[in-house]
């Protein structure tokens, strides 16, 4: 399996409303560079050989602004969900056998040894797909990691869908993955909109595999601040300042 291709699927099609900009959300700057950029960088990291990037809000200008070579740029024209998003994509990994890591790009912080953590898990466990999660004080709207007795992962739940003892649940989606691309993209296709968004979620795909039979897994990363997502100005400035102590070499988050 370690000789087995790495491809990547980076979620860069939302608008970020709540970032109080008509900037698209991926292009606001860190440090000078878009979050897109930090996302395609970590792909490139560890080592993926296809790296397609999902746009969609203002696509033409997320395209003049990422110069990195060798960014497939996929385009979902109406925003109906992350199921919806990577459906886009599987036309751009026909011919692909191997792992998919999909990523967010808003998620600037990760690292790629945590990524390769993630990988390391994903080949061990022998399950079809493995997501990352972590543990929060207050999950708030983030998708819920429902599990059974025996600590296997049954499905992810989205906080507007969930009940009262889901949303109890402190194990949150991140939004990264690791899969078979051959079960990913097969995956995607079938996955419905019948939740309150009515929206395809990505996440359905926990719940497809394991109704195919095959294995799901979890990685819990222990530090929320590397897969915090950039939502607000607020959280914009936050990262800009991890990352400014990252480039001095006074922080290692």
């Amino acid at each position: 399996m370690k000789n087995k291709r790495i491809g990547a699927v980076i979620l860069a099609a939302g608008k970020g409303t709540r970032m109080q900009s008509e900037l698209a959300k991926v292009l606001h700057p860190i440090c000078g560079r878009t979050m897109l950029a930090y996302s395609v960088e970590l792909a490139k990291e560890i080592g993926a050989d296809r790296i397609a990037a999902v746009i969609g809000h203002q696509a033409e200008r997320v395209r003049e602004a990422c110069p990195e070579q060798g960014v497939i740029f996929v385009e979902q024209q109406w925003q109906l969900g992350t199921g919806h998003a990577v459906l886009q994509a599987r036309e751009a990994f026909a011919d692909y056998d191997g792992l998919i890591l999909i990523l967010c790009g808003d998620v600037p912080l990760l690292k790629g040894s945590t990524v390769e953590s993630l990988i390391a898990n994903h080949d061990a466990s022998g399950a079809v797909v493995t997501v990352m999660t972590v543990i929060l004080d207050n999950p708030g709207s983030y998708g819920r990691i429902v599990k059974n007795d025996a600590g296997e992962v049954l499905r992810i739940v989205e906080a507007k869908d969930a009940t009262a003892g889901e949303k109890a649940i402190r194990e949150i989606n991140t939004g990264i993955y690791c899969t078979d691309s051959r079960f990913l993209f097969n995956a995607v296709g079938r996955i419905e909109n019948n939740n309150v968004q009515k929206e395809y979620y990505l996440t359905d795909i926990m719940e497809i595999a394991r109704r195919d039979g095959h294995k799901v897994s979890a990685y819990v990363v222990r530090d929320e601040t590397e897969v915090m997502g950039i939502n607000t100005p607020e959280d914009l400035d936050y990262a800009c300042r991890i990352m400014e102590k990252k480039e001095r070499g006074r922080v290692d988050f």
